[in-house]
Order: C-alpha cells, then sequence, then structure tokens
C-alpha cells in the first residue's frame, strides 16, 4: 500500500508564508482559541507557535491571527477574516493538487517494491 503526500509552501521573499504545518497550526488556533493551546495540541513548543504565527501575519497584508488582551476571563487568539479565508484555500488547494497527481502516483506506484515487514 502507497501514499501520495503533497506538501504545497508559499514563499514570501526568505519566509514561507504558508505550508502544511502553518495551515495546520492555524486550524488548531480555531479550535482551541489559543496559540498555547494549540501548541499544545500539535507537541509544539509555545515559543515555536508564536514564531509561527509573527511569520504568517507579517507575509500578509494583514495579520491571519489577532491575539485578545487578557483580563478577568484570560486573553485569547482567533484567526482574523483573511486568515479564515487563507486557511481555507491553502486546504483547497492542497486538496485540487493531490486529486491531480493522483492517477500519475498511482501509476509510479505500481513500479514499487513490496514494503519490507516491519520486525
Amino acid at each position: 500500500m502507497y501514499r501520495l503526500d503533497v506538501k504545497i509552501r508559499l514563499h514570501n521573499g526568505a519566509d514561507i508564508a504558508m505550508g502544511p504545518g502553518k495551515a495546520e497550526l492555524l486550524a488548531a488556533i480555531a479550535e482551541h482559541g489559543s496559540i498555547s493551546a494549540a501548541a499544545r495540541a500539535m507537541g509544539m513548543s509555545y515559543r515555536r507557535a508564536w514564531l509561527l504565527v509573527e511569520t504568517m501575519n507579517r507575509s500578509f497584508r494583514e495579520p491571519l491571527v489577532s491575539t485578545l488582551a487578557g483580563g478577568k476571563h484570560g486573553g485569547g487568539t482567533q484567526l482574523t477574516a483573511l486568515g479564515e479565508q487563507v486557511m481555507q484555500r491553502y486546504q483547497a488547494l492542497c486538496a485540487k493538487a493531490q486529486a491531480a497527481v493522483q492517477a500519475e502516483a498511482a501509476e509510479l506506484a505500481g513500479w514499487l517494491a513490496p514494503p519490507a515487514d516491519p520486525q
């Protein structure tokens, strides 16, 4: 059984503005409402998650993620309208790319040797 992974990265100068990990982080932030909870859910350090958010925010014309100041009920983080759009468009692009190459990948997979038995 073969598996095909198509990974798309959108570069902005030297930065990777969007890629699989950043899209996953955006989805986790949308689900959990905070960078720290999203990082924990992904098994990532808060610092790493924060650096990824900073890169995304500076790479686009408007921020993708906004933070809410702490208060009586604590702060939080949410995707901006642009953040939602970018995440959805990126996910759709990846799905289209995967579908577009699936037939050729199946042909290549026909030439694969049987997988080694795990021991």
